[in-house]
């Protein structure tokens, strides 16, 4: 996917006001830097020379990996549209060394104080339909935003663990 320069400025302050929310909340985290020099050749073969923003360690869990995304709400359907191919790629990643990959989504018009999170393999066990811009030509996939957990900026990580938690077990009832 080709990105504009406003695209990408937008996508840095978002990572930037996730950023603020982690560490208001304390959060242990680590920033992956996107340049090219701090992967190896191998792991740019896996993740296309695309990765993740943050790795977020939780204590006595292990960690998760959150790919920041700017999007808006698709104001008539309610959905954010996410990238078929990237979603695809770090599907494939998620599966083959075991990870938790995740996206949180927020906007200016959000003010940065409401993040939308979900797990990119919900993206595909959710049978969600995949479809192509009639003006990019790109895949994507329409998310409801009902299957994203939302976070309030004075809500803490606790929020994000017992959605998971409680969504899990109302499946195995």
């Amino acid at each position: 996917m080709i990105e504009s320069e406003e695209n990408k400025k937008k996508g840095i302050e978002a990572e930037s006001k996730f950023r603020e929310w982690l560490d208001k909340h304390n959060i242990p985290y680590i920033y992956l830097q996107q340049d090219t020099q701090t992967i190896s050749p191998a792991f740019k073969r896996y993740f296309s020379g695309k990765r993740p923003d943050f790795l977020i360690l939780i204590p006595h869990f292990g960690f998760i990996f959150v790919d920041i995304k700017y999007k808006n709400l698709n104001q008539t359907y309610k959905t954010y549209p996410m990238d078929g191919e990237e979603t695809k790629r770090y599907s494939s990643i998620q599966r083959r060394f075991n990870l938790n990959i995740w996206y949180a989504i927020s906007n200016e018009e959000l003010d940065y104080k409401t993040w939308f999170w979900i797990p990119i393999s919900k993206i595909f066990e959710s049978g969600l339909k995949k479809y192509t811009s009639s003006v990019s030509r790109e895949e994507f996939y329409a998310v409801p935003i009902q299957e994203f957990v939302q976070i309030a900026m004075d809500d803490s990580l606790d929020r994000l663990l017992s959605k998971i938690f409680l969504e899990g077990t109302k499946t195995i009832s």
